[in-house]
């Protein structure tokens, strides 16, 4: 997996992958390259995401730094 790919390209290739499985119609060694690739992409996609929610669940504190959000 190449290190510059975004978020959105990554899902866009998971997505393509699944629907060329879901059909049936590739050869067996393809269909194993493809499943092998897919569960790569979603390992990518799962820590983007990971990350994200990191990221979304801080807040900015009066004094401009950063705290983990608690909910009461």
């Amino acid at each position: 997996m190449k290190e510059e790919q975004t978020f959105e390209s990554a899902l866009g290739l998971l997505e393509e992958n699944i629907r060329c499985l879901e059909k049936g119609e590739v050869p067996l060694d393809e269909m194993m390259k493809k499943y092998e690739a897919s569960m790569e992409l979603l390992k990518y996609c799962e820590n983007k995401l990971k990350e994200a929610t990191k990221t979304v669940n801080k807040i900015l504190n009066e004094d401009g730094s950063l705290s983990e959000f608690k909910s009461e």
